[in-house]
Formats: C-alpha cells, sequence, structure tokens
C-alpha cells in the first residue's frame, strides 16, 4: 500500500470505505488513527462494517512507520450493506445540530454525529438527547 496523504483523514477513511462497498471488495486497511477506529467502531455497532481489527507486530505497520487497522465490511446476499454515503461536515465547513434538529431528519438514512458520548449514530443522539457536529449521512 503506498503512502497517501489527507487534509480531512475522517473524509479519506468514509469515502474508501464507500469505494470499497461500491467496488464490491471485502477489506479494506487505513491507519489507525484515534477518531478513525471510532467512527469504524461506530460502523460496526451500526452494521456497516463487519469486523474491525487492529493490526499488531511488524505487518501491523504501514509504510513509513504509522499503525493500522482492518476493517471487514458486512455483505448481505452478496451485497454491501452500505448503499451510499455522503460526508456532511468539511474542513471548510462543520455542521452542527442539536437532538431536536436530529430528530426532525425524516428519511432511509442515518446520521453519523461525533457528541460528547462519542461517536454515534443519529438513533441513539436522539434517545440519549445529545447532539453534535454531524460527520456523514448513511443509507444502508
Amino acid at each position: 500500500m503506498k503512502i497517501t496523504f489527507s487534509n480531512y483523514s475522517v473524509g479519506d477513511f468514509l469515502i474508501r470505505v464507500k469505494n470499497t462497498a461500491m467496488a464490491g471488495n471485502k477489506s479494506m486497511e487505513y491507519k489507525a488513527e484515534k477518531q478513525i477506529v471510532a467512527i469504524a467502531e461506530a460502523l460496526k455497532k451500526y452494521g456497516i462494517l463487519d469486523e474491525v481489527k487492529k493490526a499488531t507486530g511488524p505487518e501491523g505497520l504501514r509504510p513509513g512507520g504509522t499503525k493500522k487497522i482492518i476493517v471487514s465490511l458486512a455483505f448481505k446476499s452478496k451485497k454491501p450493506v452500505l448503499m451510499d454515503l455522503r460526508l456532511v461536515s468539511k474542513p471548510g465547513l462543520r455542521v452542527y445540530k442539536g437532538a431536536d434538529e436530529i430528530a426532525e431528519r425524516r428519511g432511509p438514512s442515518t446520521y453519523l454525529v461525533s457528541t460528547p458520548k462519542g461517536i454515534v449514530t443519529s438513533k441513539f443522539a436522539i434517545k440519549e438527547r445529545v447532539g453534535g457536529e454531524v460527520i456523514a449521512e448513511i443509507w444502508s
């Protein structure tokens, strides 16, 4: 895997997950940052990812010496569970919503929200009555 640089690693990770799903691949690897691991765990709870594991030992390092995680996508009837994903917050425009604004959103999509209680889905944010930065909108 070659070294790539990104100004917005969260967006880069989510788009790579989307591209992996659209290509029909089963897994991918990415650098293991604290926020990336938290997002991967939230996607696993939601059912988009099947497995999230931190690679250890010498094979757990990416070129350049950074640690990596390996994520496996969830499939249903030989098709990826993830249908589409849209980044909401971007480095130039952060989008914040309260619990009431998240609850007003109707439709088949779910928000991925960064809250004081961690990175959660919109369903959990509404249940716990917390708001925060809306990272992405997910269709599954």
